[in-house]
């Protein structure tokens, strides 16, 4: 019973995991390969993701501002529309007297929510994970000898069960 409740907390902790992951920005549009250029590998490309979303987990952004943060115009370029402003990683304006386009800020709600998700469910697997060998040992009769029979008590048992089939056979007589 125990197993299925921390198998059940450890999912969540991975939901929560994977939605904090998911990025506010839009995704990229797909690259079309031209007759010069290679196919990158499936590998590589699996690993580039993956470290891409490591990177973002613990360096999230946001669009949001507060009035006291500086806008800081994107490096691609200021006379961005939205789709292109988003395929650069950057943050499109909805007032008209601001940039266009500008640099995402660094979310440090965000990323103390993530630290925070992240610590507790270590500690919550390190917590339970000597309970749940206790309770795998205990049941195990290689490891604990008080679940081993003993040779003298078992002679006895079968000596005591022998006997009485005996007696039990003598009655249907």
């Amino acid at each position: 019973m125990l197993l299925i409740g921390t198998h059940l907390a450890w999912n969540y902790v991975v939901l929560i995991l994977l939605y904090s992951i998911n990025s506010s920005f839009a995704p990229p549009t797909q690259h079309v390969l031209e007759k010069s250029e290679v196919a990158p590998s499936k590998l590589n490309m699996k690993l580039k993701d993956a470290y891409e979303a490591l990177v973002s987990f613990f360096r999230p952004v946001t669009c949001r501002h507060k009035d006291e943060q500086t806008l800081i115009p994107c490096r691609v370029g200021e006379g961005l529309n939205t789709t292109e402003c988003l395929e650069n990683k950057c943050c499109p304006s909805k007032t008209s007297h601001e940039l266009k386009c500008y640099m995402p800020f660094k979310d440090n709600m965000q990323l103390t929510f993530r630290l925070l998700v992240l610590v507790a469910g270590g500690f919550l697997i390190l917590g339970c994970l000597p309970f749940c060998f206790c309770a795998f040992l205990q049941r195990s009769q290689c490891v604990n000898p008080l679940r081993r029979a003993n040779k003298k008590v078992e002679q006895i048992v079968w000596k005591k069960r022998a006997h009485g089939e005996d007696t039990y056979g003598l009655l249907l007589d």
